[in-house]
């Protein structure tokens, strides 16, 4: 007979459906709250659900609330990060202070992500998104500082302190949004993280356009733009806190999540090593993780610092994350549309992304063709004739319309790549304990592939030489990843199988109504 302590005793008498419970199987994750049968949550204010005048939000301890939470820390940190980051040179006219922070960013980021599954599954994963908030904020303080002392040293210190901070904020954000919902729902929580995430990087956004707006020169934002995202930053390490122990998550049909009863360093340091054996194909998704965060070297400095001035870098950083929460939700959605098997959606998402990928980036390859580094750099606008001054673009100008659809679209399709990827390692196991691992390995070397190309654009290397790069790497990496896609995402994952990387069981896990059933 079935272990029945795990889980708290039921007093609702709904009916679970026939194909739920099987002779040696049992996966809840497969149905929503109202197909698998309910239960008797336990009477504490976790468990609860919350009354919001006539609205009735989720109880506490609940995927959803739990989502809502990580993503408004994101949409606090990262967010404001991005925001930054996409006015070129965070925020600067020079942009080589930022480009060696961010290089340090993501050298550190690459080793620490490696292991930050480890560290998180071992920490917690409070621990693991306060810390990483407060890097944000240490980074944000460095441009501050900046704009007065031009100390170049403390800014590339906090963009290595970062890289060690945001590690560990972007593992245990994945391993919630990945193992939190039941399978037929990944695609929605991915696309609701990206969408709130990204409404982050638009007020952020907003601030700098709000004061630069009539800045029509190229210059660098003002102490009142680094001052708002240092405050928003810190508010975001804070509200981490507020996030319950993954343990305490209860899904709606009564499951939980899985994970480990008791980890150690020893045991988390083991699997680790175990999950390139246990899931060696996690490879061929790797170069899919490299070129993940490749090309923002190329569309924040190689196009938005290049080509506009500080309002329009602005007003385009707006439209390009609003672009991202389009996409988000075009992808996450159609990822899980229930009348087509999961196998076959995962082949759908994977052409869809190889033609985007050929017609957003044939487009930016016409756009390229227009100027290079050595004009922009040399101050001229034209190679036959280095007289004349290069004038970045502005809003007023003519021809302007073209490359902002082009920039919203870089956009859009950055949003439907990370939700892609997202949903397909999310497709593979449903253990939060190997998912915070997959997370990992996506942070660290998706980071190792950014510090080195904003490394190459510190050199000067032309702009065309980079586009070519991020277009070969996002190409060619769908590729690898494509015998993955046909072999590997199945219509469900037994849960047999995902306990297999844990020392759980079956009882620790279910509804206990169903477990009552199969005994």
């Amino acid at each position: 007979m079935a272990d029945h302590t795990a889980m708290p005793a039921t007093s609702e008498k709904a009916q679970v459906p026939p194909d739920v419970v099987s002779a040696g199987s049992y996966d809840s994750r497969t149905h929503s709250g109202e197909e698998a049968g309910s239960f008797e949550r336990p009477k504490t204010w976790m468990y609860r659900s919350i009354k919001v005048g006539p609205f009735k939000l989720p109880y506490y301890a609940s995927p959803p609330f739990q989502l809502l939470i990580v993503s408004l820390v994101c949409f606090l940190c990262p967010g404001m990060f991005n925001a930054l980051g996409g006015m070129g040179g965070g925020g600067q006219v020079d942009p080589r202070a930022a480009n060696d922070a961010n290089t340090a960013v993501y050298a550190t980021f690459a080793v620490v992500g490696f292991f930050a599954g480890t560290i998180t599954n071992t920490l917690g994963i409070k621990f693991a998104l306060s810390f990483g908030g407060i890097g944000y904020s240490v980074y944000v303080a460095a441009f501050l500082c900046y704009n007065h002392t031009q100390n170049y040293g403390f800014t590339v210190f906090a963009g290595a302190l970062l890289g060690v901070c945001a590690g560990l904020l972007w593992t245990a954000q994945g391993a919630i949004m990945m193992s939190y919902p039941s399978e037929d729902s990944k695609g929605r929580y991915i696309s609701w993280f990206w969408m709130i995430f990204n409404l982050g990087a638009v007020i952020g956004s907003l601030i700098p356009l709000g004061q630069n707006i009539n800045t029509t020169t190229n210059s660098a934002v003002n102490d009142g733009t680094y001052i708002g995202f240092l405050v928003l930053t810190f508010l975001g390490a804070v509200l981490a806190w507020c996030l319950v122990d993954a343990k305490n998550v209860v899904r709606k049909d009564g499951s939980k999540i899985i994970l480990m009863k008791n980890p150690t360093w020893q045991t988390e340091i083991k699997g680790l090593g175990e999950t390139f054996i246990t899931d060696p194909y996690i490879l061929f998704l790797f170069p899919m993780f490299f070129a993940s965060n490749w090309f923002y070297t190329y569309q924040f400095n190689g196009v938005n610092l290049a080509f506009f001035n500080t309002r329009t870098r602005a007003l385009n950083n707006t439209l390009y994350y609003i672009m991202q929460i389009v996409g988000a939700f075009v992808f996450g959605y159609a990822l899980d549309q229930a009348k087509v098997r999961r196998s076959t959606r995962a082949k759908g998402a994977w052409a869809a992304l190889f033609v985007l990928t050929m017609i957003v980036w044939g487009g930016g390859y016409a756009f390229q063709t227009g100027y290079t580094r050595g004009l922009v750099n040399a101050g001229s606008a034209t190679k036959n004739d280095p007289s004349d001054d290069y004038v970045k673009k502005d809003w007023t100008d003519s021809g302007y319309i073209g490359p902002m659809f082009l920039y919203m679209f870089y956009g859009f399709y950055d949003a439907a790549w990370q939700t892609t990827v997202y949903w397909f390692m999310g497709s593979l196991t449903n253990n939060g304990r190997k998912l915070a691992n997959f997370a990992g390995f996506y942070k660290g070397i998706q980071s190792a592939g950014a510090a080195i190309i904003w490394a190459v654009d510190n050199k000067g290397v032309p702009f065309m030489n980079i586009f070519a790069s991020c277009w070969a790497l996002l190409a060619g990496s769908l590729i690898i990843a494509l015998p993955v896609i046909l072999m590997k995402v199945q219509d469900t994952v037994p849960i047999e199988e995902d306990l297999k990387f844990s020392d759980e069981t079956i009882a620790d896990v279910a509804p206990q109504q169903t477990l009552n059933q199969k005994s």
